[in-house]
């Protein structure tokens, strides 16, 4: 099963090369993977049922309960039948439906494939969580099928509905299927259901059974059961071929398939026989109901298959033996007849451009194969003999026929029968209406044009309605198939003969139902005036796709209302918002609490007084911030903070924390700089007055919380602390002696490869701040223009100068005596800092070699990829501050997306090469050996994902740079400034000495003058 899932999900994942390739015939390729599913599906018969079903378990977090489980019985076996099967003839069909031209082909085979395989997942899954996963992932699928006409509006708007919908049902079905795993202490299906009778009748049974009715939302929601049937209808806007596989045949069987699978244990509980047999029977009447009113046959269809759910729903859910076989055995036939009318609807569509039963005439004429295709397909649905459908049904009314006039039968069974009944006069009118529909001559209606049909076209259709015949005919082996699924039943204090499903039964009071319902279902379709006349006199009174809209109107005028009362645009509104709860919230959790505060609290270490000092130069850190009346000012205060919390953990012996502390709040302040020089130099927007006095209160208030919520929190600890043991496992498992790093590359290495991912997004998200097209790339000198040496320019006087200036930045960047920093040709006078330069020529070589060092000693000594990456981050940055934007393109000459990604792929080559070995994912080795003079070298493999974190620092640094510093540098200049007067005066007589020069060139080279 695994490898089924696995193949047809890479599949999925090459569709759109294949199409590109192949074009539409690749759908050709696709149709082989359900279809060799299929054949491998039917060769695994004998061991699902005579060994009782087959296991595939995965396990993945055991602690958490978390595995990949699946298995196949006899239930899984037969929806597979209906999901693989179908799902291949409809993808060959889709090879004739669309034209190679058709927009999105390799996107929409990938999609109808990887729903295949979810489909496969769902119904093969045995843990609840599983389950739920790929119930979701068909919800997204569909959404995506749906929509693949996007550009137009209905399609969209249908896709949205039904994601939205499905996906409440889907979050209210998690909540449920939590319970039920918590209460049953396992999440393996197989074992919910062997103790669900304790479960719905112990300790835990109000819980269980809220859990059972939630888990009945998320399926009724799925199967378009009443309330939330509009959905399905809207869906048509989706191509013929997603219809007749989604909502025909899979996806809209999978809230039919959740209540066949829970019926044998949880079909006693409270409320399960009300929800399943109420909903199910007002949608098979409000179903067949609407279908008699369309005139398009795609919605005829399509409020049938509402009809035909609600039907299936009652059957399943019913909880008896009987039930379960004819409800497995209706589940197949409508399987077969609705998914082959759903595309007959397709190639009458396709072929005449029109599903119009007013403009539809004498189609029947035009295709005979066609219409004897469609014809057996519709008296299936309508249960004539000798059809699958009729085989089906007169099981169904026979179950139903024991449970509403048996001698045990409850007082609403015989009500339940008789609206059954008339749902399948409904359905019977429904059917002679599509028929008549679709291919009748009408009266005054000019014969419609009609394209011949290929065989390869019709050839999925008809496939479908020969097994349908073959079904009726023959229904021993479906019958063989779902006997098992009905065998769970048999032990119920209600339980009876599940019977056989046959042809023939005798002279039954269901063989009478079946006689009343094609006469009085004649008798509406050829009195379908009058039924047209008397459905219009009922007003629709209640619309569910009115009040879905009326719902969702409602929500968007109170999330406008909201957001206009919160999203204020006031930075100081959402930060006393957001502290207020903060404090608020931890502060009555305390008052509520009432517990006194813990032993041995004491304000400074007796052992370390310099803690007084780092803490006071903290506090007249952050106060002189919130005094500052200048940008860089407040930032520059916030950074002493910064650096005596640095201190701070460098007197409580944490030197490794210390290092990054000071290396990251130096980068920050950088980073900060850079920004703020698109802002003004003054902080003029202050707030005053009693707005003031509450800012403080507030500060004041989150402050003194926080002080006693970390006070509390580690006094609260009862058990003992894990970290205990980390120096061992650093040691003996890691081979380090650096707690803190071997922890973070190697003990808790899934957490640091999350948060370098998290460092590579938020780079990316600095970058697409200021890039509009690439990320940055190197900057050239010989295509950039740098600033002068003179001062700021006009953009005039620029462009008049710009290839002198480029001339003399290439010259003197390119000559081999001066290699780099060249600051006094590429800065302007007043940015240039010749100590500062020297002092970068002196320590940017020592600082690279200390970042390595760094990261090659952190296993063992304070360090570590972290530290090392920051610190050559920094040397960047001097040489930055030192060069300009030319410098650190000289630098730095790869990209930082590059480095990113390389850091990134280099961190994860070192969690899952182990895998390839026979070890665990980020699992560490340890190689001594010896080299001449080195010695003995004990080398980690832990220190590789080092390395991969040390670029990404690098390449986030370097995207700093480049997105704060380099860009708006290039912004500024190309933007140019106003100049004083000194300063155009100074322009003027540059430019005047230029001209003179200028013009003693031309002489010299005229032989005019001498040199």
């Amino acid at each position: 099963m695994i490898t089924v899932l696995a193949i047809t999900f890479a599949a999925a994942t090459v569709a759109p090369l294949i199409f590109r390739s192949l074009g539409r015939n690749a759908f050709y390729v696709l149709a082989a993977v359900p279809a060799a599913a299929f054949v491998w599906l039917v060769l695994q018969y004998g061991p699902v049922y005579s060994g009782g079903g087959i296991e595939e378990i995965l396990p993945w977090i055991p602690s958490l309960q978390l595995e990949l489980a699946f298995r196949m019985d006899p239930l899984a076996w037969v929806m597979s039948l209906l999901i693989l099967g179908v799902g291949s003839l409809v993808l060959v069909y889709c090879a004739r439906y669309f034209k190679n031209k058709d927009p999105g082909l390799g996107g929409f085979g990938a999609q109808l494939l990887a729903f295949a395989g979810a489909m496969f997942g769902l119904v093969t899954s045995d843990d609840l969580l599983m389950l739920f996963i790929f119930w979701e992932l068909t919800t997204i699928l569909s959404y995506l099928l749906i929509g693949y006409a996007r550009t137009r509006l209905a399609a969209r708007r249908s896709a949205l509905q039904a994601l939205m919908v499905t996906t409440a049902g889907g979050l209210a079905m998690l909540v449920g299927l939590i319970i039920v795993g918590q209460a049953a202490g396992t999440y393996r299906i197989s074992a919910i259901l062997d103790q669900a009778g304790t479960l719905i009748s112990g300790p835990m049974q109000g819980a269980v059974t809220t859990a059972v009715v939630l888990i009945l939302v998320g399926a009724i929601t799925k199967s378009a059961l009443v309330p939330f049937h509009f959905w399905l209808p809207g869906a048509m806007a989706a191509p013929t071929p997603v219809s007749a596989y989604l909502h025909a045949a899979a996806m809209v069987k999978a809230g039919i398939y959740i209540v066949a699978r829970l019926a044998p244990g949880f079909a006693a509980s409270e409320f399960w026989l009300p929800v399943v047999l109420g909903l199910g029977l007002a949608t098979m009447l409000v179903g067949g109901y609407r279908a008699l009113r369309q005139t398009d046959i795609k919605l005829i269809l399509a409020y049938g298959t509402v009809s035909q759910l609600g039907f299936l729903t009652m059957v399943v859910g019913l909880g008896r033996p009987d039930a379960a076989l004819a409800g497995l055995g209706l589940l197949l036939a409508h399987g077969l007849f609705k998914a082959a009318l759903f595309l007959v609807v397709g190639i009458i569509d396709h072929q005449s451009g029109t599903r119009d039963i007013r403009k539809l005439s004498g189609v029947f004429r035009s295709s005979r194969a066609l219409g004897v295709v469609a014809a057996i397909a519709a008296a299936s649905m309508a249960g004539v003999p000798p059809l699958a459908g009729f085989v089906a049904k007169e099981s169904v009314f026979e179950a139903f026929v024991h449970y509403g006039t048996g001698h045990d039968a409850p007082a609403w069974g015989i009500w339940i029968l008789v609206g059954l009944v008339i749902g399948s006069i409904l359905t019977f009118a429904y059917s002679a209406r599509f028929m008549w529909g679709a291919f009748a001559v009408k009266p005054g209606v000019e014969p419609t044009p009609f394209k011949p049909i290929k065989p390869a076209f019709l050839a999925a259709p008809a496939i479908l309605s020969l097994l349908t015949i073959v079904y009726g005919l023959w229904p021993a082996p479906v019958d063989t198939w779902v006997q098992p699924y009905a065998a769970l039943f048999a032990g119920g204090p209600d339980a009876v003969d599940a019977g056989h499903l046959a042809l023939w039964h005798g002279l039954t009071p269901a063989l009478g139902l079946t006689a009343v319902t094609f006469v009085l279902g004649a008798a509406m379709f050829y009195g379908r005036n009058l039924v047209a006349r008397a459905q219009g006199l009922v007003p629709d009174w209640v619309d569910g796709d009115r009040a879905y809209q009326n719902t969702i109107g409602a929500l968007d005028d109170v999330a406008v209302w909201v957001t206009g009362r919160t999203q204020r645009g006031s930075l100081y509104f959402y930060l006393a918002v957001i502290l207020t709860v903060a404090f608020a919230v931890p502060l009555t959790a305390m008052l509520m609490a009432n517990k006194p505060l813990p032993d041995g609290i004491y304000f400074i270490d007796p052992n370390s007084p310099l803690q007084l000092v780092a803490g006071a130069g903290i506090v007249v850190g952050a106060l002189a911030a919130v005094r500052a009346n200048k940008r860089f000012l407040a930032v520059l205060m916030v950074s002493v903070t910064g650096y005596g919390i640095a201190l701070m953990f460098a007197l409580q012996g944490a030197p490794d924390l210390a290092l990054t502390q000071m290396l990251v709040e130096t980068i920050v302040l950088v980073a900060f700089v850079l920004a703020m020089r698109s802002l003004p130099a003054e902080l003029r927007d202050r707030t005053g007055g009693r707005l003031r006095v509450i800012r403080v209160i507030i500060g004041a208030a989150f402050g003194i919380t926080m002080i006693f919520v970390a006070i509390y929190a580690m006094g609260a600890r009862v058990a003992t602390p894990v970290s205990l043991d980390f120096p061992r496992l650093a040691y003996e498992g890691g081979g380090g002696l650096n707690v803190v790093n071997v922890t973070l590359v190697d003990i808790r290495a899934w957490d640091t490869f999350g948060e370098i991912s998290v460092l590579a997004i938020a780079a990316t998200g600095v970058a697409s701040l200021i890039f509009v097209r690439s990320r940055g790339d190197r900057i050239k000198t010989s295509e950039a223009v740098p600033e002068g040496s003179v001062g700021r320019r006009t953009g005039v006087e620029r462009d008049s100068r710009a290839g002198a200036t480029l001339t003399v930045a290439k010259k003197f960047t390119d000559v081999t005596r001066d290699a780099w920093l060249v600051a006094g040709r590429t800065l302007a006078p007043e940015r240039r800092s010749i100590i500062f330069e020297v002092v970068t020529r002196l320590i940017f070589h020592s600082m690279i070699v200390f970042s390595i060092y760094l990261l090659l000693a952190g296993h063992n000594l304070p360090g570590g990829g972290f530290a090392g990456g920051l610190t050559a981050g920094l040397a960047l940055t001097i040489r930055y501050l030192a060069g300009g934007r030319f410098e650190l393109s000289e630098a730095a000459t790869v990209s930082a997306g590059t480095l990113l990604g390389t850091g990134l792929a280099t961190a994860a080559a070192s969690g899952f090469v182990p895998l390839f070995l026979g070890g665990q994912v980020f699992q560490s080795a340890i190689i001594e050996f010896w080299l001449p003079v080195f010695g003995d070298v004990k080398f980690v493999t832990s220190t590789i994902f080092d390395i991969g974190v040390y670029i990404v620092v690098v390449g986030l640094a370097l995207d700093v740079l480049r997105s704060l510093g380099a860009e708006i540098d290039e912004h500024f200049e190309g933007k140019g400034a106003p100049l004083t007067e000194e300063e155009a005066a100074e322009q003027a007589g540059v430019s005047q000495e230029a001209g003179l020069a200028q013009e003693a060139a031309q002489s010299v080279a005229s032989g005019k003058g001498t040199a």
